[in-house]
Order: structure tokens, then sequence, then C-alpha cells
């Protein structure tokens, strides 16, 4: 930069580029030199033509001032309006939200249809596909445990962490409580307990006559205490002996045992040298029971282990089929183990399996069908579809009868009108497992008050002349994750553009969220109308970890069901008044559209707003179409979004500019661009304003305000940098098309100020406010084609020293000169210090 160079006045304009055609302005340029010296010369010919000259110009003046004001409204943000006149959108937290959201339903997508009941009954050569043992056990009735079910129980029982812990407690106590989730082992850990506390000190040695093992009825005792009193009043008359019960304390209106009926059950017990266990659901009615003295926690078995034991023990019961004369059993049982632990750590089966830890009845099945896949009983593709089946039934499980307690609710004994149990209670569980499905990744607060706003819906549904009631010191997030199969992570969430530590939520595997979608959707319709309710309000809520999330879940949903999704979510979001809400609409359909069954649909419909859409959806279709899926071909989508944005005098070119450059991030960018330098070369003003626009808002975006799968080449690994500084680092072939419109830009009257406003942006982005590099290598790109002339580079030198003088944010002059540095190039850098070296 020359010494003897001042900033001052206005940047000198500069000639047209020639390789650019036309330029915008050129037309009315040369129609204007004409009609003003006709003008100067009718005025010269009477009195007050001076006057006239200068009112004239003045007039001119302000056109131009207001035309460069259009102009910069239209580069706004079209987001601004939601959060403040200029300030941040979150449209990069929205982003990044969508990402890891889509991520939670590529598992399975459009296979969620298995029919459970192939699997539930199919008996493959002798191989028999169980999924009874998924049922609970705790609608058996009164009865001894047969001695077959206690062997079996030896040979394949799989301890889980602290089992020696809690059988150290029954000795001791006489009575444990055993909490756990349903369908992790408890019943099955129980029993071995009992097996192995009530069996004889010595081998052949009897305990006495009967079984050693009894189930016991809950429903057997008085009160509601669960059978626990009856119990201790009608222990058997004989020792020895160890009993399972298992308490429903989740139906509505169930309360636990006190204390004092626990320690007359214990003092029984140990008068007749017997032993029990009461298993319960974890939750905050059964807290009390596992706080207390004999209460304890029953962790789930270890996956790996527990379907290895699995595998052997179909393995063996194959080979004990085969008769003694099969040749070499035990080496051919250890070479089908080994495939079969090698196939089910396969990736497109761990795909289709989709959970993190197995239950046992899943471990189960999933043995049953690795070991019938390796002895060609079962087909690969029955295998695959065998595991998908895994979490459809464990969401099916989770939602089954849930309120049949609340249909026909007991009649009152005394004649008066029996009030119905609490819903709040009872469809807390519920809420959270569909939260989490729709909201996963998200804060633990965030899905837990999304969950309590949608048991708010399920009450009222169900109960809607009762106010639901819910007390408010009774959550047990512990239980709610147990009973969700969920997990914490610690990471992070922002607020306000800024980052902060918290807690997320997942589910632990990648099939439920889409499963607990499909379960909910597809078998259970009266649900739909208060879980739509409750998505309208989360697209109301000001946190794109929220309202992003729940936008595609909606558009999972709406795959199952299109017809009923486009009445109830999609076109009444899309008409709303707010921007927050039409974007939610967008996702929706863009979400839709990435299922190959709705392809046609979704593009018919988005080309239909973008024709005769009201304003509305018009604006709608242009958010829909920055998404890259919701048109056939880029050309039609930008087809679309320059009819948008031409409309009504450029009524809504901001938000058509926005998605324009949005397509940018996807890989045919340069296609984009060369419709970018079409527009802006067009003989109609109101395309030449929206390549400009175009041009100026692509200055201005940064990479994660637009990313969206990150394909490959990617600038996806500087989601922080402007997105013409990225693409310029990571795509070279994409630097001279950027280069001219941004040109064309800073040469045109009307687009000149914010022009140079959005090059002094990126001009700031070379440094971080840490003195650490930043975008150099973007702007190294950039800026030796955008500025290839004199004249180029003495508008640059004058940004530069308005820079380095501005009063607020002082340009450092190391900095100033590095970035003039970068824009000479390795060519002319000599050139250019001999001259200063002359001057000095």
């Amino acid at each position: 930069m020359a010494d003897e160079q001042q900033a001052g006045g206005s940047a000198d304009p500069a000639p047209h580029k020639a390789s650019d055609g036309p330029s915008p302005e050129a037309g009315n340029k040369a129609r204007g030199e004409e009609r003003d010296g006709k003008e100067r010369a009718e005025e010269g010919k009477g009195d007050g033509g001076g006057e006239s000259a200068d009112s004239e110009a003045a007039e001119k003046e302000n056109e131009r001032e207001r035309a460069a004001g259009r102009f910069k409204e239209h580069t706004r943000d079209p987001l601004a309006g939601e959060e403040s006149e200029d300030g941040p959108t979150d449209l990069a937290a929205a982003s990044r939200a969508r990402r890891s959201t889509r991520m939670l339903f590529d598992t399975g997508r459009d296979l969620n249809s298995f029919d459970r009941s192939f699997i539930q009954s199919a008996h493959i050569g002798d191989i028999h596909l169980r999924m009874d043992a998924r049922q609970s056990t705790a609608g058996l009735r009164s009865g001894p445990v047969p001695d077959e079910e206690l062997r079996r129980l030896r040979r394949v029982h799989v301890e889980p962490e602290g089992y020696l812990r809690l059988r150290t407690a029954l000795r001791a106590r006489r009575l444990l409580v055993l909490g756990a989730a349903p369908g992790t082992g408890r019943t099955s850990t129980a029993l071995s307990l009992l097996d192995e506390v009530t069996a004889p000190a010595e081998e052949g040695t009897e305990s006495g006559a009967g079984p050693r093992v009894l189930r016991v009825d809950p429903d057997g005792g008085n009160g509601s205490d669960g059978g626990v009193r009856g119990l201790a009043g009608s222990l058997e008359k004989r020792h020895g002996t160890g009993y399972l019960l298992e308490l429903a304390l989740t139906t509505p209106g169930a309360q636990p045992p006190d204390a004092m009926d626990l320690d007359r059950l214990a003092a029984a017990l140990d008068e007749r040298a017997s032993f029990a266990v009461i298993v319960v659901t974890v939750g905050s009615t059964a807290n009390p029971l596992l706080a207390g003295r004999y209460g304890m926690l029953c962790p789930p078995v270890p996956t790996q282990e527990l379907l290895t034991t699995r595998l052997r023990e179909r393995l063996e019961d194959h080979a004990a089929a085969a008769g003694p004369g099969a040749p070499d059993g035990g080496a051919r049982i250890a070479e089908l183990l080994s495939r079969a632990e090698e196939l089910a750590d396969r990736k497109e089966v761990r795909d289709a399996v989709g959970l993190t830890d197995l239950r046992p009845a899943e471990a189960e099945l999933l043995a049953s069908l690795l070991a019938g896949h390796l002895l060609e009983d079962v087909s690969y593709e029955e295998l695959l579809a065998g595991c998908r089946s895994l979490a459809a039934a464990q969401a099916h499980e989770w939602f089954a009868g849930v309120d049949r307690a609340l249909a026909v609710p007991p009649p009152a004994t005394d004649g008066s009108t029996v009030r119905r149990p609490g819903t709040a209670a009872l469809f807390h569980p519920v809420a959270f497992r569909i939260a989490l499905a729709v909201l996963g990744g998200a804060s633990h607060s965030a899905v837990a008050a999304a969950a309590h706003l949608l048991t708010w819906e399920l009450s009222v549904q169900s109960d809607p002349d009762t106010t639901p009631a819910r007390p408010l010191f009774c959550d047990d997030p512990e239980s709610d994750r147990a009973l969700s199969r969920a997990e914490l992570t610690d990471g992070r969430v922002e607020v306000a553009g800024a980052e902060v530590a918290a807690q997320l939520i997942w589910y632990r595997g990648a099939a439920l969220p889409s499963a607990v979608l499909a379960e909910i959707w597809d078998r259970h319709f009266p649900v739909r109308a208060p879980v739509v309710r409750w998505l309208r309000l989360l697209a109301d809520d000001p946190r794109p970890q929220v309202w992003m999330r729940a936008a595609v879940a909606a558009g999972e949903l709406c795959v199952r069901d299109f017809d009923h999704g486009y009445a109830e979510l999609i076109r009444p979001l899309a008409e709303a008044s707010t921007q927050r809400r039409k974007i939610f609409a967008a996702t929706t359909i863009d979400q839709a559209a990435g299922h190959a069954s709705h392809h046609k649909a979704v593009r018919k419909l988005v080309d239909d707003w973008s024709r005769y859409g009201t304003k509305s959806l018009r604006w709608t279709a242009a958010m829909a179409l920055g998404y890259g899926n919701a048109a056939a071909t880029t050309d039609d989508a930008l087809d679309a979004l320059a009819r948008i944005g031409v409309r009504d005098d450029g009524e809504q070119l901001a938000v058509a500019a926005f998605n324009v450059v949005r397509l940018l991030a996807l890989p045919d960018s340069a296609r984009v661009l060369r419709r970018m330098a079409e527009w802006t070369h067009h003989k109609r003003e109101a395309y030449q304003d929206l390549g400009l626009v175009t041009t100026v808002r692509l200055a201005v975006t940064d990479v994660d305000e637009v990313l969206h799968d990150e394909p490959a080449p990617t600038p996806g690994d500087r989601g922080d940098w402007p997105l013409p500084l990225a693409l310029a680092a990571a795509r070279p072939e994409l630097v001279r098309p950027m280069a001219d419109l941004m040109w064309t830009a800073l040469n045109t009257a009307r687009s000149q100020e914010v022009a140079m406003d959005a090059l002094e942006a990126l001009l700031r982005s070379a440094v971080r406010k840490d003195g650490t590099p930043w975008t150099q290598p973007g702007l190294a790109a950039l800026l030796p084609v955008l500025m290839p002339e004199a004249h180029d580079r003495r508008r640059l030198d004058w940004l530069l020293r308005r820079m380095m003088n501005d009063p607020d944010n002082p340009l450092p002059d190391a900095q100033a000169r590095s970035l003039w540095w970068l824009a000479v190039g390795e060519r002319d850098r000599t050139g250019e210090r001999d001259q200063e070296e002359s001057h000095d």
C-alpha cells in the first residue's frame, strides 16, 4: 500500500470488465447521459438554467440514495424481523440442529413397516424364534416355578454387575426389593437369586416337600399393598422357600407397601428360613421402596456376554438335536459361535438392530436369527428383517394399552361418581419417550419440558372434563432414562449465539426414534391430535435445538401419512404469520422429500406454491427450495426462486436470494454461480437486482448458516468462515465466477455501498480477535482475482485506510499491509515494492 495514498471521499468508480458483458448500469448510464445533454442544452437557452441543473442533480442524488436504501433492505437477513432489526437470527444453530437430527432418522428409513406377526410366530427349521420372553410375568397367577425352568435358568442366566451384592443382601435380610425397567432381565435375576439361596446345603438334600420357588399373585393380598400384607400372613408352613412377587405400581392409584408391612414380611420369612424378592418398576412411586432398607437396583446384563450365552445355547440345542453321532460337535459349535459373533458385528446387521444394548428377550431373538442364518434356515433378508423388528417391538411394548385402565374406570361401591385416576402421572412416561424421539440430542431440560407439555396435551385429550394435575416434586430423571432406554452425555448447546455446557439426552439405539414415531402414528390414531397440537407449540419455541428438531421429526411423521400431515401440519404452518413457523413447514417438507416415495408429490407441491401460492406459501416454498430436495434439478430450483424473487416488485427478493446462496453449499454450486451471472446481466432490472442481492448475500453468509448434510467436496470444516472464502479455499474453480460477481456488485451504483461493507467484513475475517490466522487462505485465493487492475487496487487501498481510521474498530497497520499483499499477489509484488522505495 503506497504511503502517499490517502483515504478520503468515496472509492473511485472503475470501468467495466470487458469479459463481463453488459453492466447492469451500462444501458441506463448511456441513456442518462444523452438525456442530460439535451436537458442542459435546453436549460442554457433561458434564465435560471443553473438553478434547474442543481435541482435536477439533487433529485438524481436523492433517487440514488433511495435505490441504495431499497437495495440494502433486500440484503437484510430474511429472519431479522424475528429477533431484532439487525441482530443474529440463529440460522447457524438451526442448521446444526437439523444436521444432528437427520442423523437420528437415517437408520431403517422406509423400513419400519416390518410385520411383527412374522417374528412373533416364526418357526424355521429347528430354530424357534421366540418373542414371548419379552412378555412380563407380572400377570402370571400364583404357583410353583417348574424345575425345568430353574434348570434352564442355571444354564443360561448371565449375572449382571453387582449380582453378588444382591445375593448377599438377600441372604442377610431375607427380603429384597429389586428395582429395574421392564424387560431388563429383572425377573430372571430374581429367580436366579431365589434358586441359589434356597438350594440345599448339600447336593441331594431335600429342603422339604414341594417346590422351592413360588410365584405370588400380586392381587392376592388385601388393601393397596399389592399382596405384601397377604403374603406375610399366609406363608406356607414350610421352610427354605423362595417367593417372587412382582408389584404393578405403574397403574393409576397404585400405592407401594409401607415400611411396617415390609418389616412384618421380613420377620415372617426369617421365622421360616425363607426368602422373598419383590420386583418393582423404577419410578416415582417405587422410589420410597428402593430408598428403604430392602431396596436395591438391578443393573442390566452386559450385551455381548448375554448374546454370546444365548448363541451358545441355540447352537448346543442344534448339536443335541443332530444326535450323538454328529462328528466333532464341540469344534463345530466353536466355529459357528465365532462366525455368529462376526456376523453380529457386521455393520449392516448392527444398523438393522439399531440398539446399543440388548435386553434378554432381544438377545434371545437375535441369537435365534444368527444361528438360523448360519445353519441355512434363515435367509439374509429374513435376518435383517428380524433385526429391524427389535426396535419396533420395543416401541409397541411401550405404548400398547397404556391407558386401558382409564377407558373403563371401576364402579364405586357406594354408588357415587368415580373420579378417573390421575392421567398426568400415567401419561408422563410415554410423553417422555415421544419427546425423546422428537428432540433426541437436545438438552435434557428441553426434552423434559417438552415431555411435560405433551403430558398435558395427552391428559386433556383423554379426559377433557378434568384439569390435569401433576405433583411438582415427584419427577425422577433416572427413572425416566431407565424406562426410556436413554442416556445422558456431556455436550454443548447454543444460547443467544454462544455455546454453553449442557447435558444432552439420546436414545440408546439409533433405531428407537423412528420406531417410536412409527408406533404412535401408525397404530394409535387418537394420539395424533394431541401430538399435532404439541408440535405446533414446539414450532413457536425460540430455541433452534427445539423447533428445528421438531420440524425434522414432523417430516418423518408426514411420510407415514402425507395426506394427514399436510392438512394438520404443513399447510397451517406454511400459511402462518411468523417466519419461524414457515421455516418449520419448509423443513418438514424437505424431510419428506428426502424419502424416494415422496419426491414427486413434494416437488409438485412446492412448484405450485412458487407459481400460484399466496405470499406466505411462496415464502415457505423459497425456504424449502433452499434445502435442495424440493425440485428435480438445480435449474428447476433456481427457476422457482427467480419467480419468487422478481414477483411483486421484489417483495420477497431477500428470502429468494438467501435460498439461492443456500444452494451454493451443495455440490452443484458452479451452476448456481452461472445463473447468478445471467441474472446480473439480464435486461430486466428485477433480475439484475436478484443477481446483485444474491451476490451481496453470499458475501455476508457464514458456512454454518447454509450447510446441509456436508456433501463432498465440502467447506464444512470451516463452519465459521464466510461462505465465499470457504468456497475459494476448498474449490479453486469457483474463485473466478465469484470474483466476477463481486466485482460487478462493487461497481454498480445501487449495490456499491452494501457490497463495500460486505468486502470490509471479509477483510476483517483474515485474523481472529486473538490474533490467530482465520480466513487468509480464502482471501489469498479471492482477492488477486477480485482486484486485477490498478483502479481496483485504489479502491482496496481506500477501503483499507478507512478501516485503519475507524474510530471504533481500527484495523492494525500490519494487518492492513498483509491484506494488501494478499490482493497484490506474487507476480506484482516486486513492482509495488519498487514503487514504494522510489517514493521513500
